[in-house]
């Protein structure tokens, strides 16, 4: 399957921003030459999880389980850009899987394992797999049983420690070789269809190449400055931008070691970080918050191994930034992806200020700034009116980003894309940024087209809104949605997370926090809503559609 046009293959190849590497092709040439580097460990509770043992492999190990696995999945009729449906956690066997199904030239659409019968449906019913991976459990949930109960009867369930399993002999696999020898795999083959993290209701599917994805990871690369050897610490689900991109193609890029962890548990994560020797990893910004307010936890562990930390999907706040360089020792960079291929990052060399660094991106592609970058050669972006269509190029105005170049997908999967890019290309982000700096050399990310929440006129960032509420006392996390309102239309409901350790609270509390911070007197909340959690996807990233529908139900359960 092959989604881009002759045309945009051709002007890429021949500008150097795509080629013929492909997935298991990096994987094979470090299992040569560099066959006991450590490639894939498993968490050390993983018996916990799912029942099994965890696994160690090299990258020698994961040749020969990847080639174990295509040879059953060619004896299971998986043949040539067939679509196979995995629902597996941050274990080795997905690694293995990806791997596996490269090698075949088939296609992995993987799924986060929270996903139940509407969307394993909606998914079946887009990609018509022929096969699903799964497992038989994971913590409470019976992934198998539920993938017999959910998927067509004519997908056969093909279940690890049943059907399929890890095998790290070499084997021989004749029938696998044949196959690769008379099915080429290019790098403008589709190896992934992704599903969008349902930020605005039911998923879509993002085809993605080889080629995208290596585009993406250079990025990632660039940002983190990752060596051969470096070891990585996934806790993100291994589905979408957040760990492909971050991780799964730069560790065969480059030759690099995944150590998984999911779900996530702080204490693990801060053991494994030490345990495991870890240079990078990735965190979610609540996390990343809560380590910056208890130092003593931090000092419990040996970080000496960790260069930096990679966050984003949400708002950072400055003084956690400020938090991790100076007390710590440890830079946080600020990454802002998608599964389509927006790949902005910030890092200290582009930002020393942590104020600036947790807001702001390079304008990379625009045409501004001495960026010495290899991203801002492979990308283009710019700003949209989203009135006039026009192109914005003076600070403190929003639009909507817009995105082209190498790392760009090509389109949804079975929907209509008209909407989706500009006449001349460029990927219409759904973001609201607008310029900003001095000199206005970066993005300022303002929220989604869709979140604004219009005030009786007066248009307003809910994003915004979250990051002055970053420090809010006795409150573990804090966000705002709007909710209706006959006179203005909609209002702003502030929703938030109490600490157990002190009062909740009050909306009177929120307001005076937020005008102490000097913000306009109409972006006030006019509502509170007590949460045990937040709503938020496997990217952490808050799900405010969801919070929306949830005042919206409690407003009219106490109007009734």
């Amino acid at each position: 399957m092959k989604t881009s046009s002759p045309q945009r293959i051709a002007e890429y190849r021949e500008k150097g921003w795509w080629g013929d590497l492909s997935l298991h092709g990096c994987m094979r040439q470090h299992a040569e030459q560099n066959p006991d580097l450590l490639a894939v460990a498993d968490q050390p509770n993983r018996a916990d999880l799912t029942g099994d043992k965890p696994f160690r492999l090299s990258f020698r190990d994961l040749d020969r389980a990847s080639d174990n696995l295509a040879a059953e999945l060619l004896s299971a009729g998986v043949k040539q850009q067939d679509t196979v449906l995995v629902q597996l956690p941050n274990i080795t066997e997905l690694v293995v899987s990806y791997l596996a199904i490269s090698k075949l030239g088939a296609i992995i659409s993987p799924a986060a394992v929270q996903y139940g019968a509407h969307e394993l449906q909606h998914i079946c019913s887009t990609i018509n797999p022929v096969a699903m991976i799964t497992i038989e459990r994971f913590n409470d949930m019976p992934l198998a049983s539920n993938a017999r109960r959910y998927i067509p009867d004519t997908v056969p369930v093909l279940v690890f420690g049943q059907q399929i399993n890890i095998n790290t002999q070499a084997m021989g696999q004749p029938r696998l070789a044949a196959h690769e020898a008379s099915h080429a795999v290019d790098g403008d083959s589709i190896l992934t269809i992704c599903w969008t993290s349902g930020t605005t209701g039911t998923p879509k599917g993002v085809p993605r190449s080889h080629n995208m994805w290596f585009a993406t990871s250079r990025c990632c690369v660039e940002a983190a400055d990752y060596k051969l050897g470096d070891r990585f610490l996934n806790i993100f689900p291994m589905v979408n931008m957040g760990s492909v991109g971050a991780f799964l193609y730069p560790s065969m890029l480059v030759g690099c070691s995944i150590i998984l962890h999911h779900p996530l548990d702080p204490g693990l994560f801060l053991k494994q970080m030490q345990d495991e020797k870890v240079t990078f990893t990735v965190a979610p910004p609540p996390l990343l918050n809560q380590l910056a307010k208890n130092e003593a936890m931090w000092r419990q562990f040996d970080f000496s191994s960790l260069r930096s930390i990679g966050s984003g999907s949400a708002p950072l706040a400055p003084s956690m930034i400020e938090t991790f360089a100076e007390s710590y020792g440890v830079e946080v960079l600020n990454f802002y992806g998608s599964n389509e291929g927006i790949s902005l990052f910030c890092t200290a060399q582009h930002a020393q200020d942590a104020t600036e660094r947790a807001t702001m991106f390079p304008r990379i592609g625009a045409g501004v700034g001495n960026w010495d970058s290899y991203v801002s050669q492979i990308v283009r972006s710019r700003v949209m009116d989203l009135d006039t269509g026009e192109e914005i190029t003076e600070p403190g105005k929003a639009g909507e980003l817009l995105f082209d170049g190498a790392t760009v997908f090509d389109g949804y999967l079975g929907t209509d894309n008209s909407e989706v890019f500009t006449d001349d290309g460029f990927f219409r982000t759904g973001d609201l940024v607008e310029i900003c700096g001095d000199p206005p050399h970066f993005y300022r990310i303002a929220g989604r087209c869709k979140d604004i929440i219009n005030r009786g006129g007066m248009k307003i960032s809910p994003a915004e809104i979250d990051i002055l509420l970053e420090g809010l006392p006795n409150s573990l996390e804090a966000a705002v949605c709007s909710y209706s309102d006959e006179r203005l239309g909609e209002k702003i409901c502030a929703c938030v997370v109490p600490s157990p350790e002190g009062p909740a609270p009050e909306l009177a509390d929120i307001v005076g926090y937020l005008a102490n911070q000097g913000i306009a007197k109409f972006k006030l909340p006019e509502r509170l809503e007590l949460f045990d959690a937040l709503p938020r996807n496997p990217l952490a990233k808050v799900q405010r559609f969801m919070l929306q529908e949830q005042v919206e139900s409690r407003i009219k359960e106490a109007a009734q």
